[in-house]
């Protein structure tokens, strides 16, 4: 109380998935966590790869590039391997941290995400409790305690 005042920090993210049920639980998560961190998490959702590479070109001072993007690994016409080539290929959007959520724990699929770029690998949890620890620990991480250069 002491006239200090909350000040609440906005967070980018894009999250690339093309299944309904992971999306509407990841944003559920990602609401709740940002309202127990007191930061707004402003969550952009593509549902495929060719629509992920839209947003980010379409960036722009009043829609600017995303803190991080949360990238599944399997997804139909244009793998997540796919759009974290182009992601990492621009100038622009090279140095945006891409961590792969997926539910693939194959040991290729992994060596093959960082071999193209990834910033991190994180296999989706089963469990909601485990999968809301999970983004809770991956939205501050690379949304409040990482450090990279400006975009822009």
């Amino acid at each position: 109380m002491g006239g200090e005042e909350e000040t609440v920090e906005r967070r980018r993210i894009l999250l690339v998935d093309d299944n309904p049920n992971d999306v509407e639980l990841a944003l559920t998560v990602l609401r709740e966590s940002g309202e127990h961190q007191h930061v707004f998490h402003d969550v952009s959702v593509a549902g495929s790869g060719s629509e992920a590479l839209a947003l980010l070109n379409a960036s722009s001072p009043t829609s600017p590039l995303p803190d991080v993007i949360l990238l599944d690994l399997k997804m139909p016409q244009m793998d997540g391997l796919a759009v974290l080539d182009a992601i990492r290929a621009s100038a622009s959007t090279r140095d945006i941290p891409v961590v792969m959520l997926t539910t693939s724990g194959e040991p290729r699929d992994i060596s093959d995400s960082y071999a193209h770029g990834a910033s991190a690998y994180v296999i989706k949890p089963l469990d909601f409790s485990q999968f809301r620890e999970a983004m809770t620990t991956i939205t501050a991480f690379w949304t409040q305690l990482n450090r990279r250069p400006h975009l822009r």
